[in-house]
């Protein structure tokens, strides 16, 4: 099938770069606000440089990888021209647009994906496949700043990766949040904690810098059958539970599971699932009640963060403003 990709930053260039490479799909033309930079992915994808009315006159699917403030209006511009869509995330800026971009696939009959990238990697297929249904999960995702990025805010940037992955994991509605966070390097928060309390009773603490000397993805996770550690950056995990792997001294019933895995593309497997939905009907991995859920958790911290502010501007602990 024909694609368009709109947006070539930062990750529209992989994106645009993967889809020259792809077996079922053309990628026939992609558009950006810089014209240089457009000129520039273009040449290396092989594509020409085209208008956005322009592409979706020709294609028929968008990726849409522009800046996040123009996400609900592009995603609605192209389903409301017929044409099925993969939005990078977030999804929109608010839950209403979100509802709006669901509601807009749904009539037309098209798929609306969201590019909640980390659903498609060999790490979430590796955790999914040897926990259960966890009761409490700590999350850490810290990195280096770089200004990319900084345009939304380190909850919208880096912690809603974790967000999704720790909702589909629980599977249950967030019924809490308290959180703190800072803008350190940019007009938006660029460091946050949170703690989430889910309605199943299960309790999750995120944390996620864009402000620090090193890059780090850690998450442990408690059950009832074990306990689960994974580092992201090192490619393995370590369970602990009951009739795995090698016993532990003197706890007979435990033994200790190491594991690894070989890491796949995780882009490639994001569009051959939007290939697959769009020209088989598979199944839509990540939709837009994902991506919405998604959403509201992340909107959910940021006023959480808020509402820590004004009660520590409020007693003293930092300037007001």
């Amino acid at each position: 099938m024909n694609v368009g990709l709109i947006g070539a930053g930062h990750f529209g260039r992989y994106h645009a770069l993967k889809l020259a490479g792809a077996k079922r799909a053309k990628l026939v033309g992609l558009a950006d606000a810089d014209p240089e930079r457009a000129k520039t992915v273009a040449w290396e994808a092989g594509c020409p440089v085209k208008t956005v009315d322009e592409i979706l006159e020709l294609a028929q699917a968008v990726i849409i990888a522009a800046p996040a403030e123009y996400h609900f209006d592009l995603a609605a511009k192209a389903l409301r021209a017929g044409k099925h869509v993969l939005v990078e995330k977030p999804i929109a800026a608010t839950l209403e647009q979100a509802a709006e971009l669901a509601e807009l696939a749904r009539a037309a009959g098209l798929v609306l994906q969201v590019g909640h990238l980390e659903r498609f990697s060999a790490a979430h297929g590796a955790l999914s496949a040897r926990m259960g249904k966890p009761l409490y999960i700590e999350a850490v995702r810290i990195a280096p700043f770089k200004p990319r990025g900084t345009d939304v805010s380190v909850i919208l940037d880096l912690m809603i990766h974790d967000l999704d992955l720790i909702l589909a994991l629980t599977d249950s509605p967030v019924a809490s949040v308290d959180a703190v966070g800072a803008p350190v390097a940019s007009e938006h928060d660029d460091i946050a904690n949170a703690r989430i309390r889910f309605e199943n009773g299960a309790v999750a603490t995120i944390t996620a810098s864009r402000i620090s000397l090193k890059t780090e993805r850690k998450m442990r996770i408690f059950s009832q059958t074990g306990y689960l550690t994974v580092d992201f950056a090192a490619r393995k995990l370590t369970l602990v539970g009951r009739g795995i792997g090698m016993k532990l001294p003197g706890f007979e019933e435990f033994g200790v599971e190491q594991a690894g895995w070989q890491d796949h593309d995780a882009l490639l497997a994001e569009h051959e699932a939007f290939f697959a939905s769009v020209l088989d009907g598979a199944p839509v991995l990540v939709d837009a009640q994902a991506g919405a859920r998604a959403l509201a958790a992340a909107l959910a911290v940021s006023e959480a963060i808020a509402r820590s502010r004004a009660v520590a501007e409020a007693s003293g602990l930092i300037p007001r403003g």
